[in-house]
């Protein structure tokens, strides 16, 4: 991993690790705060949990990293260590005192992470994008102080672009970063989160997604008078329209014609297809 980051964050590296000449002192929990800069949102329960009968048993082996601030001290590295001896209900933790900046924490904050692979995507992106607006760096200086190209930071900063319920969905898992790029790219907000659904709903490889976004991206035919008139359609028309969209997970079009019409329902690939016939089937 140091061989991939930038010479900035590779100097950082060593400052995390502790020696037998660092003065270990023991911090009240009530006296630690998170770090604000930390890029991990989420942390797993059960990780914790296993983490915390392990400091039960020995201990907390590896003393956290702490600067002091104006009330306490804040956590530099070691929240899991942190978290874990609170669920144990110890009232102290082993720590070892440094002087960091403001950039320095935020940089060493997304080196442990990187280094243990910890973040999902949006977080990942999110980190990018708070270093960006803190220290007002372009993506070119911030992929050359993180090791990464400039088109690698680009890819992760347009995620955030996306519709908050399909950045949910990168952050659990549900969808990953491959078929969020996909998705990136489509237009209207609408077709991205019925891409998501359906990608879910179907799990629908990146190919597969990709496939169904380049059907996405035919051409239309040619508008005609007819069609420029439909635009004009009763509010009726469009609510069912939009129930049915939530129904199918999938773009629904009602043609009228004065009295009678057609409904038309959008599918991306054969099993997107399959998937439409056995709920129309259902209904029958």
């Amino acid at each position: 991993m140091s061989k991939r980051l930038g010479r900035g964050l590779d100097a950082l590296i060593p400052s995390l690790s502790v020696s037998e000449e660092d003065k270990v002192i023991e911090v009240q929990l009530a006296q630690l705060r998170a770090n604000p800069y930390q890029p991990r949102k989420t942390f797993d329960d059960e990780a914790i949990k296993e983490l915390a009968e392990s400091i039960k048993q020995h201990g907390v082996i590896q003393p956290i990293i702490v600067r002091t601030v104006l009330k306490g001290y804040e956590i530099i590295a070691g929240e899991r260590r942190f978290r874990a001896s609170q669920l144990c209900g110890n009232s102290t933790i082993p720590a070892v005192v440094r002087n960091f900046s403001d950039m320095q924490v935020m940089e060493i904050a997304l080196i442990e992470n990187l280094q243990r692979e910890d973040l999902n995507a949006i977080e990942l992106s999110l980190a990018y994008q708070a270093l960006m607006d803190k220290f007002n760096l372009t993506q070119e200086e911030l992929s050359m102080k993180v090791g990464k190209s400039r088109s690698h930071i680009a890819n992760f900063l347009r995620l955030l672009s996306l519709p908050e319920q399909i950045k949910e969905n990168v952050s659990r898992g549900t969808l990953s970063m491959g078929h969020a790029r996909a998705i990136v790219g489509v237009k209207e907000d609408r077709r991205k989160k019925e891409l998501a659904e359906l990608t879910i709903a179907n799990e629908w490889s990146v190919r597969q997604l990709e496939e169904a976004i380049k059907n996405l991206d035919q051409p239309a035919p040619a508008k005609t008078k007819e069609s420029a008139a439909s635009k004009k359609k009763d509010p009726y028309i469009n609510e069912v329209e939009e129930s049915l969209r939530d129904r199918f997970k999938t773009t629904v079009k009602i043609k009228q014609q004065k009295e009678k019409g057609r409904i038309e329902l959008m599918y991306y690939n054969k099993q997107d297809l399959e998937r439409l016939l056995e709920l129309l089937q259902k209904l029958s």
